[in-house]
């Protein structure tokens, strides 16, 4: 019989095999007290046992659609991330009869700090722009979790340049809402005009979309030059 730490690999390279770009694994334990958890309060997803396995999907800058949601519906890239997850619950269930679950999305529907998981899973670090930088896509990742009924040890976070050092702050500057001002993240601020956004749906067609979607605002995350090259 394979080890639990075996069977997170073979997770991991199942994550990639069923269309992710990224993949990581943290135990769940460790999210309960994340520095999101601690600034804004316990996650929705109160489990401490078992491992969270992280799930990362490029966000291709020209396929701005990946992004685009109606009110009731996920966006088109998180339903990739979805459908990955119950891929990878499906293999573990019939081949080594482990249960699994796909997180919530949202913190209110019993979802976890996606952010805090992807950093404590090894998949980058927080940036200036408070998104989480990875070495080879930037901040153009989406992420979603998968629990998993196994128990494994923290693994040792790489070690990641700081992808700001010796940045011009492209982030902070092309910032519409100055929600970046002095490289301090206000979240009052880009919340302002994520709610704007939400409030002005845009008409799109020639999609599968077609119709008026809601489409956020991707500034900062477009002006950061890292994994661009």
């Amino acid at each position: 019989m394979p080890g639990d730490k075996q069977i997170i690999d073979e997770i991991l390279s199942k994550a990639i095999e069923f269309g992710a770009d990224m993949a990581g694994s943290v135990p769940a334990g460790l999210l309960e007290e994340c520095p999101s958890a601690q600034a804004a309060g316990p996650a929705g997803f109160s489990k401490t046992a078992g491992t969270v396995i992280v799930l990362g999907l490029y966000h291709d800058p020209e396929k701005p659609e990946m992004d685009w949601w109606k009110e009731g519906r996920a966006t088109p890239g998180d339903r990739i991330l979805q459908k990955i997850g119950r891929e990878i619950g499906g293999w573990l269930k019939s081949t080594h009869n482990i249960d699994s679950s796909v997180i919530p999305y949202q913190i209110f529907d019993g979802g976890t700090y996606l952010k805090d998981a992807a950093v404590l899973a090894g998949l980058g670090r927080i940036g200036r722009n408070n998104l989480v930088i990875t070495p080879r896509f930037g901040p153009r990742v989406r992420f979603r979790a998968l629990w998993v009924d196994i128990e494994t040890d923290p693994i040792p976070c790489p070690v990641f340049e700081d992808f700001c050092d010796g940045c011009d702050h492209l982030c902070e500057y092309a910032c519409p809402q100055n929600a970046l001002e002095s490289g301090v993240y206000s979240r009052d601020r880009c919340m302002a005009r994520m709610e704007r956004d939400r409030n002005a749906p845009v008409r799109v067609e020639g999609t599968e979309r077609k119709g008026e979607v809601i489409d956020h605002c991707r500034t900062c995350e477009l002006a950061c030059p890292a994994g661009r090259e």
